[in-house]
C-alpha cells in the first residue's frame, strides 16, 4: 500500500501542463468532467480547480486502465499516471490552457464513485437555485462559482497587501457583543452562564472599532463578517462580509485618496483595467436631483430635469394643478425613443402608477414637429423651451411625471432604472464610481415620531451645522460618504463624533436621553472622556464588489454557502429546531404555533 501511495502522489494540477512538459511523467488528480468511448480508445476530460486535462487510454499501453476506464461515470474521483503528449494539430483545443497536450495514462486508479447527480454541472440555465443550494457541495464544482471564489480570495489578498503597506494593523473584534439597537434587527444568542441576557451578534464593528482609535491604533482594518436580521433581496445576506478600516488625525479627502488606490489596484491587478481617478462626487442633494437617488448608475444619462416653471402656465391642468398644490413636474429624454409604440407607452405609465404616480406624460419630437395627446395645451414656445431644458433633438421621446416631489422623484427614478436595463444603456466595459456625501445626518420616521439617524448615531456633523440641533436637526448636514459603483452601494463610512458633549447632542436629537444612553452606549461615552482623537472609517461590502467584479446576477454566486431570501441554509437545514435540553439550559421557552 505505501508503494502504491508513493507513485500516486499528486505532481500537478489539470490546469497547470503545457506543451513545454512534452514526454514528462505526471500524476494527476481530480473529477471525471466527461468520458468519451472511441473504439480502442477512451477520453477522460479529468477536472479540478485549476482546469481541465485530456485523459487518454489506450489498450495497448496499459490494458487493466483501459477496461477499469469503460465503467468510469462522470464526477468519479480518479488518480492517473502517465506520459504528456503533443495532441494532433487538428485536436488541439484553444479554449483550454492545456488544449495543446493530452496525458496518455499507464496507471490509474479509482479513488471514489459517484451517485448519479440530482443536475448536470455543465449546465445552469433551468436549474432551481433551491436544488443547487441544498447540493452547493456539487454546484461549487462549476468553473463559474469556483472562479468567483478564486477571484474573492484574490481581491482580499490585494487588500491585505495594499493596507500593510499603508501601516494598518488587522484586529479582530468580538463576534458576541452587547444588543445596540438603532437600525436594523439584531440576531439575538441567549447566555446560558447569564440568563436572561442575550448577547447580540455585530452589525458592524462600529464601536469597537472607535474605542480602537481611542486605544491608539490609529489604523486598523478588519476583513469581517457582519449580521443582520431584515428582508433579504439579491444582494443581500443575514451574513455578509465587510472591508472594514478606521482611522484616526484623518479627513474625508484622505479616506478617498486611500479607496480609490485601493480599487484602481484591484481593477488594474485582477481585471487589467485602468479606473480613472479621483471619482466623481456627487452630494446627496444632487443625486437625487438629477437620478432620483443616492445610488445612481452614472454610466448613463437619462437624467431627470426639472420643468415646473416652465410649464406652470400651461392650460394642461394635469400640471398647472399639480404646481398649485405645491408639486413639481420633471421629465426624462429617451434618446431615440420616438419609436416607442403606444402600448409601450402604456405599459411604461402602468409602471410609474405602480411607483405611485397618477400618471405618464409623454411628447414625440419627430420629424413633422412635437406628438402627443397634451401638445394642444402647449404653446409652441413653451414646448421648445421644454424641449431645450430636457436636450430634446427630432427622434426623441420626452416623458413626464407630475405629482408631489416625493412621488415624482421615486416614480421617475425607477423608470429612468427599467429603461436603462430595457435599452441597454449601461456600458458592461465601463465602471461608474462616484463619491455621494452631504447626506442628511437625521430623517424623521412618521411611524416613530421622532428623527433617526441617516447613517448611524455616531455619525459627526458638519461643523457648521452644530447650531442647527437647537434650531432645526433636519437641515444638519453629515461628515458621510458612500461609494457607488454601477448603481450599487459598495461602501459606506464618516468622520465620527470624537467628543463626549456632540455625542450627547446627536443622541437628545434621537430622543435617546443621558440616562438611556449611559445605559446603552455607556462604554462608548466614557472612552471618549480620555482623550479620543478625531477619526473616521469606512466599510466597504466585499460581496457586493465581488459581485460586481465578476459579473454575477446576485451575492450568492460569489459567497460559498449563503442563505436562501428566508434566510435558510438548505444544505445543512439551518434554521432548525432545538431539544428541549437545551433550551432548559438556556432558560428559554419557545411559543409554537
Amino acid at each position: 500500500m505505501a508503494e502504491k501511495d508513493e507513485i500516486f502522489k499528486r505532481t500537478h494540477s489539470c490546469g497547470e501542463l503545457d506543451i513545454r512538459e512534452l514526454n514528462r511523467e505526471v500524476t494527476l488528480m481530480g473529477w471525471v468532467h466527461s468520458r468519451r468511448d472511441h473504439g480502442g480508445l477512451i477520453f477522460i476530460d479529468l477536472r479540478d480547480r485549476d482546469g481541465i486535462t485530456q485523459i487518454v487510454l489506450n489498450p495497448e499501453i496499459d490494458k487493466i486502465s483501459h477496461e477499469m476506464a469503460q465503467s468510469i461515470r462522470n464526477e468519479f474521483v480518479l488518480a492517473i499516471k502517465g506520459k504528456v503528449s503533443a495532441r494532433p494539430k487538428d485536436m488541439i483545443n484553444p479554449k483550454l490552457k492545456t488544449g495543446e497536450i493530452e496525458v496518455y495514462a499507464d496507471n490509474l486508479r479509482i479513488l471514489n464513485e459517484s451517485r448519479s447527480l440530482p443536475f448536470p454541472l455543465d449546465e445552469h440555465s433551468g436549474i432551481s437555485e433551491n436544488l443547487r443550494l441544498k447540493y452547493r457541495y456539487l454546484d461549487l464544482r462549476r468553473p463559474f462559482l469556483q472562479g468567483n471564489l478564486i477571484l474573492r480570495h484574490k481581491v482580499v489578498k490585494r487588500v491585505r497587501d495594499l493596507l500593510d503597506k499603508k501601516g494598518f494593523i488587522e484586529i479582530e473584534t468580538p463576534f458576541l457583543t452587547k444588543s445596540t439597537p438603532e437600525g436594523a434587527r439584531d440576531y439575538l444568542v441567549p447566555s446560558r452562564v447569564n440568563p436572561g441576557k442575550f448577547y447580540a451578534m455585530p452589525q458592524s464593528p462600529q464601536l469597537f472599532k472607535q474605542i480602537l482609535m481611542v486605544s491608539g491604533f490609529d489604523r486598523y482594518f478588519q476583513i469581517v463578517k457582519c449580521f443582520r436580521d431584515e428582508d433579504l433581496r439579491a444582494d443581500r445576506q443575514p451574513e455578509f462580509t465587510q472591508i472594514d478600516m478606521e482611522m484616526s488625525f484623518i479627513e474625508r479627502e484622505d479616506i478617498f485618496l486611500l479607496i480609490e488606490e485601493m480599487m484602481a489596484e484591484i481593477f488594474r491587478e485582477i481585471k487589467g483595467i485602468n479606473i480613472d481617478t479621483p471619482f466623481p462626487i456627487l452630494g446627496y442633494k444632487e443625486a437625487i436631483e438629477r437620478f432620483g437617488i443616492d445610488k445612481p448608475d452614472i454610466r448613463y444619462g437619462l437624467e431627470l430635469k426639472d420643468i415646473t416653471d416652465i410649464a406652470k402656465e400651461t392650460e394642461f391642468q394635469v400640471f398647472s394643478k399639480t404646481v398649485e398644490e405645491g408639486g413639481k413636474i420633471k421629465g426624462i429624454n429617451v434618446k431615440l425613443g420616438s419609436r416607442f409604440s403606444r402600448k409601450e407607452l402604456d405599459d411604461l405609465t402602468g409602471m410609474v402608477i405602480g411607483y405611485g404616480a397618477k400618471g405618464l406624460a409623454w411628447i414625440k419630437i419627430t420629424e413633422e414637429g412635437y406628438k402627443s395627446p397634451i401638445t394642444k395645451f402647449f404653446s409652441k414656445e413653451m414646448l421648445d423651451s421644454i424641449a431645450e431644458a430636457l436636450k430634446g433633438e427630432k427622434g426623441d421621446l420626452l416623458l413626464f411625471v407630475a405629482d408631489s416631489p416625493e412621488v415624482v422623484t421615486s416614480s421617475l427614478c425607477q423608470l429612468r432604472i427599467h429603461l436603462g436595463e430595457r435599452l441597454e444603456l449601461p456600458d458592461k466595459d465601463k465602471y461608474g464610481f462616484v463619491w455621494i456625501t452631504d447626506f442628511p445626518l437625521l430623517e424623521y420616521d412618521e411611524a416613530e415620531k421622532r428623527y433617526i439617524a441617516m447613517h448611524h448615531p455616531f455619525t459627526a456633523p458638519v461643523d457648521e451645522d452644530l447650531r442647527l440641533f437647537d434650531e432645526d436637526p433636519a437641515r444638519i448636514r453629515a461628515k458621510a460618504y458612500d461609494l457607488v459603483l454601477n448603481g450599487q452601494e459598495i461602501g459606506g463610512g464618516s468622520i465620527r463624533i470624537h467628543l463626549r458633549d456632540i455625542q450627547q447632542k446627536m443622541f437628545n436629537a434621537l430622543g435617546i436621553d443621558e440616562k438611556e444612553a449611559i445605559l446603552r452606549f455607556g462604554f462608548l461615552l466614557e472612552a471618549l472622556e480620555y482623550g479620543a482623537p478625531p477619526h473616521g472609517g469606512i466599510a466597504l461590502g466585499l460581496d457586493r464588489l465581488i459581485m460586481i467584479l465578476a459579473g454575477a446576477a446576485s451575492i450568492r454566486d460569489v459567497i460559498a454557502f449563503p442563505k436562501t431570501q428566508k434566510a435558510a441554509c438548505l444544505m445543512t437545514d439551518a434554521p432548525s429546531e432545538v431539544d428541549e435540553k437545551q433550551l432548559k439550559e438556556l432558560k428559554l421557552k419557545v411559543e409554537r404555533d
